[in-house]
């Protein structure tokens, strides 16, 4: 596997070794010996799997403390704008955003520290998308920044009027007035 590191430290995407014939294609989705030697210590605990269809807005999630979560994300089916926004305070690059395109077709992998938000939009007719997190989902401790927060300027990568945004995610704060404890 080849770890690239993107602007905003400890925020990497992951590109496995994917082995492809005829048949199809084999590889190694996780190995927490070799995430471990490339400097991935999480330990995770839950996964998870969403399903979506083009124009789909999913986000800006996040868990505070305790409960916040490090996740490792990527799709089997489809393809998404996969994005990730530094919520850690004493970051130099506190409230910047980073981008990548997650698909079935380049089986990137993005890991997403503790302390971010994170979404996706749906650039495919159909994705499904997976998590793994190094901890549990706890209700209490969720929260939320707004998709189109203009501070942040977010590129979905789909015409603002194909959005498809759940009731719930139009509701969350901008990042400026969100409750943060990174």
């Amino acid at each position: 596997m080849e770890i690239l590191t993107t602007p905003i430290k400890d925020l990497l995407i992951i590109q496995p070794r994917v082995f492809s014939d005829a048949r199809g294609y084999f590889g190694e989705t996780y190995n927490e010996q070799r995430y471990a030697e490339a400097g991935i210590t999480a330990h995770f605990v839950q996964d998870n799997q969403s399903k979506s269809s083009y124009g789909v807005v999913r986000g800006l999630h996040f868990q505070r403390n305790p409960h916040c979560q490090a996740k490792l994300v990527s799709v089997t089916v489809g393809k998404v704008w996969d994005v990730a926004v530094d919520l850690r305070k004493d970051s130099p690059t506190f409230g910047q955003w980073f981008g990548v395109e997650l698909s079935a077709e380049n089986h990137r992998q993005f890991f997403i520290p503790r302390g971010f938000a994170h979404g996706f939009s749906v650039l495919s007719e159909t994705a499904v998308f997976t998590y793994k997190c190094d901890n549990l989902y706890h209700p209490e401790s969720e929260g939320g920044i707004l998709f189109n927060d203009p501070d942040l300027n977010i590129d979905w990568k789909i015409p603002a009027e194909k959005a498809l945004i759940s009731e719930k995610d139009k509701l969350h704060p901008l990042l400026k007035d969100a409750v943060l404890n990174f």
